[in-house]
């Protein structure tokens, strides 16, 4: 094998260079025991977008892995939230300029 850095060969099971000192591989960073993956914490913050948000903030450190499904579940719960809040204005915007045009026809027959 062969250094990254300055080109010289070394051994194989070497953690740093030789001549140049550089770090051969990298090690692993330890996870939190505990720490995985929860998809009941990302369902959690898809329907509680706030809760998600704040166990991000909390677990970002000590638990990642935690953290980032929390994280997601909030960010998309949050922009689903966020169309359908949006859908709902124009639909409400549409019903009503309907009714509002239904009005100006049947208000004139009305005064006949």
């Amino acid at each position: 094998m062969f250094c990254k850095n300055c080109g010289e060969e070394i051994d194989d099971n070497a953690v740093v260079c030789p001549k140049c000192g550089v770090a051969v591989k990298e090690v692993a960073a330890a996870t939190a025991v505990g720490d995985a993956p929860n998809m009941g914490f990302a369902v959690l913050g898809f329907f509680f977008p706030i809760v998600g948000l704040i166990l991000y903030l909390v677990w970002h450190t000590d638990y990642p892995l935690k953290a980032k499904s929390c994280g997601k579940g909030a960010l998309i719960g949050f922009c689903v939230g966020l169309a359908s809040s949006i859908l709902m204005v124009v639909m409400v915007t549409c019903i009503a300029a309907a009714a509002a045009a239904t009005m100006d026809v049947v208000v004139p027959m009305l005064m006949l």
